[in-house]
Parts: C-alpha cells; structure tokens; sequence
C-alpha cells in the first residue's frame, strides 16, 4: 500500500513502469490476479502485458479494465461451476471446445480489440503446423485468448488467420520477448512451473451455500422444495464430474499416474526446461516464482488460495 507517512508528495514521484510478463500454467494462473493487484497496490504503472495460455488470458481481461470483475467471479466458482464451462468436442483432437468458456468470458467483460486496450498487449501461441511461435498483437482479443489456450488434447486447436494454433507455452512458457519492444522501468515474469517443496493443503476451501434468489412477481416455491431439488441437480453433477475425474485422472496402480496427471506432468516438464532456456536468455528484472506443486492444473475452484498466493509471492520478490 501507499506510504500516506512521506513528506514527499504523490504527483512529485514518477510511478515506475512495467512490462509484465505471465507464464502458463493452468489453474495456477490463478496466481497472476494476486500479482497485479499486488503492482497496483504498490502504485506500479503497467504499460505492457505479454502471456501464454492462462497469462495470455488473465492479461487481457486486466487489460479491458475489468479485472474486479474477473476476480469477483472467480471465486464464486465451485467444482460443478468449472464443469459446466466444459463443452465436450466429439472430434477426436481434444476433449473440449473451449468456446464455452469463451463465451461467458466475452458475455463478463465484452469483446474488444487489442490495438484498443489502454496497454501494449500480446498474446502467445503455437502455429502447430509451422513449428514455431505466433505473437497475437492486434485484431479481436478472445480470439488471441482462445488460441494461446489451446491446450493440447484438452481444447481443440484454433483455427485463426490461417493458421491451426495451440497452446503458446508449448514452445514460450514465459514469453518476455514480445515486451521487448516496449521502454519501461522494469520487466517483472512471472513462472507457474517453479520448483519448490512448499506448496498448500489440497483440501478446497470451504464453499458457503448459495442463496435462492426470489424474483419479482414470482411465487417461489417453499424453501426446503428448493433445496431438494437443487440437491438432486448438484448431486447429478457431482456424480457426473465424479465419472468423469475417475476416467481422467484414476491410476493403475500404486505410483502409478492417471491419463490427465500423465499428460500434464510431460506437458508441465517440457514447459520447465523450455523456461529454463527462455529466463537464461532474457533475464526480468524481477522474476515471481509459482511452485507447481501449488496445485493442479484443473483446480481452478481453488481461485481464493490462489490469488492470495500470487500476491504474497509479488510482495517477496519485488521487495527482497
């Protein structure tokens, strides 16, 4: 917070500018909505915004001003939330469209174009078929988002401009490059695949019941009617995303890792040697580091830790 203490006034500091890089990383990314709000909190003036996949997504909706809003949602989440925003695909490339999700993003904060955004804004993803890195600077912004988090075999590639396009922390986890171009005071990145042996409880924080709502003119039925058939409708789902996550994620054995844990694992071990190379080449001036032992990649119900543990690793690192 803002030093209300100093003899020097607030229009006689210059506010330091940043280049805010934010990784991929699945629901970790979670992580990047306690970063910014930690940088606003300190008063620091984010010209320039580069991410991959969850950082591309998270970046952009800061981007359109409506943050607050984002956030505000993100917690209301609950494991049958998050599994009403996945829209099965049935084509055989991936399990999920992801328009779904999409959709209700752009339904929260509107569509807009980047070259419109108060700041510099790029995207990353991965031209599939050409092997290398597109970077997504103009032109409608969930379109840039959709590609960057096309995740393989999760949503299907994005067929955009051209081009089949997937998940940008395939070949640029942390992608400072595309802020290069931009003059600011610092370029802070933040990696959601850092190693570390200190990581939260898996236990999902406490969700409270949610209120009915009673509508105007409407009779609403009585009370214990409603809970009844809420009830029936959530445990439905429960069961629903129980089938499901035992498909995904059960193990064969002792050890042994389930299909999604497979994958994701391989994914998140190619990310963290690619990153390792991509941080050796262009050094942040200040680097946050998520471990990826916070949690899973799906557990984005888990938003309220998450958050809290983005900006506790921002207040770390910027004042070390």
């Amino acid at each position: 917070m803002k030093d209300s203490g100093s003899d020097v006034s607030d229009s006689s500091v210059a506010r330091k500018t940043v280049s805010l890089v934010l990784g991929s990383g699945g629901a970790r990314g979670m992580a990047h909505v306690g970063v910014i709000e930690y940088l606003l909190d300190q008063d620091y003036d984010i010209r320039c915004i580069s991410g991959a996949s969850i950082g591309a997504l998270v970046g952009g909706i800061y981007a359109t001003g409506r943050l607050d809003l984002f956030r505000d949602w993100l917690l209301a989440l609950s494991k049958t939330d998050v599994l009403r925003y996945l829209d099965f695909s049935f084509s055989g490339t991936a399990l999920f469209r992801g328009e779904k999700i999409i959709d209700a993003l752009r339904e929260l904060v509107g569509e807009h174009l980047i070259e419109d955004l108060p700041v510099s804004y790029t995207a990353v993803a991965t031209d599939v078929e050409r092997q290398k890195e597109v970077w997504l600077s103009d032109g409608p912004l969930f379109d840039a988002i959709r590609a960057s988090i096309a995740v393989p075999t999760i949503f299907t590639p994005y067929h955009y401009r051209g081009m089949r396009l997937l998940d940008g922390g395939l070949l640029n986890p942390v992608p400072i490059a595309p802020t290069l171009k931009e003059v600011t005071d610092l370029t802070i990145a933040v990696n959601l695949n850092a190693v570390s042996v200190n990581h939260l409880s898996r236990q999902p924080p406490h969700q409270p019941p949610r209120k009915v709502a009673d509508r105007k003119g409407v009779t609403m039925p009585p009370t214990g009617i409603v809970e009844a058939y809420h009830q029936r409708i959530n445990g439905f789902l429960d069961d629903l995303q129980q089938n499901f996550s035992d498909l995904a994620f059960r193990s064969s054995g002792a050890g042994d890792l389930g299909l999604f844990d497979l994958l994701n694992n391989s994914f998140e071990t190619m990310q963290n040697a690619i990153t390792n190379i991509k941080l050796a080449t262009y050094s942040p001036d200040v680097l946050i580091e998520i471990p990826r032992e916070t949690c899973k990649a799906h557990e984005f119900y888990r938003a309220r830790e998450l958050v809290e543990v983005g900006y506790e690793r921002a207040s770390e690192a910027i004042s070390s």
